[in-house]
């Protein structure tokens, strides 16, 4: 790739922006929902998904892209309709918090399928975010086989991983008592997410020197 046409520093401010509205607006949704009007969890759940629904439609339709966070956003909320959808059992509800990894680790693997994987997303909307000159540079890269070889290692390493996190989630609640899933699974779930992380900046940043 090219050296970008400005330094190259995450959006933080636009980043942020994003965080609180996919994280405010869902939850006001949900919360109006269930005590001004009355609504059933799955119903508010529904209404809790609208904006970031909405906000990923308008991203594809008017810019041709996605915002990563709205798309987690989404996720989060599905996972929790699937949790409602599928009944209230003990068990289920100590794997509940993990519906929205799996979902997440699913998604990232079968977007290996596509053009593009998902990561490739999260890359561009965390380093170039809407500045059209810096997406510009950040689509160009995709022409380099190396830098798509890279992306979709990263994307298969976090679908792994994610789905790797439900799965043993799921194996800890039916061979555990309760109690005992409630202390280790935090603790999975925080060595999963600082691990991969960990190993993303690792990967990106030797990346970076071998060019």
């Amino acid at each position: 790739m090219t050296p970008p046409p400005a330094p190259l520093k995450p959006p933080v401010r636009g980043l942020l922006v994003s965080v609180v509205l996919n994280a405010v607006i869902p939850v006001l949704l949900y919360t109006l929902a269930k005590r001004q009007l009355g609504a059933s969890e799955y119903a508010a759940l529904v209404a809790a998904a609208l904006f970031p629904a909405g906000l990923s439609i308008r991203d594809v339709f008017h810019s041709r892209s996605i915002d990563p966070v709205a798309v987690l956003s989404l996720l989060s909320v599905l996972a929790s309709m699937l949790a409602a959808a599928v009944g209230g059992s003990p068990k289920l509800l100590l794997i509940r918090e993990s519906f929205f990894t799996g979902a997440f680790g699913v998604t990232c693997l079968a977007s290996l399928a596509l053009a593009r994987p998902m990561m490739f997303y999260f890359g561009r909307h965390f380093l170039a975010g809407r500045d059209a000159a810096r997406v510009d540079w950040f689509n160009a890269g995709w022409e380099n086989p190396i830098f798509r070889h890279r992306a979709r290692l990263i994307t298969i390493v976090w679908g792994v991983a994610s789905l790797g996190e439900f799965l043993v989630r799921v194996v800890l609640v039916y061979t555990l008592p309760a109690a005992a899933v409630l202390v280790v699974s935090p603790i999975v779930l925080g060595g999963m997410l600082i691990g991969t992380i960990v190993w993303t900046f690792a990967y990106v940043r030797q990346a970076r020197e071998s060019r």
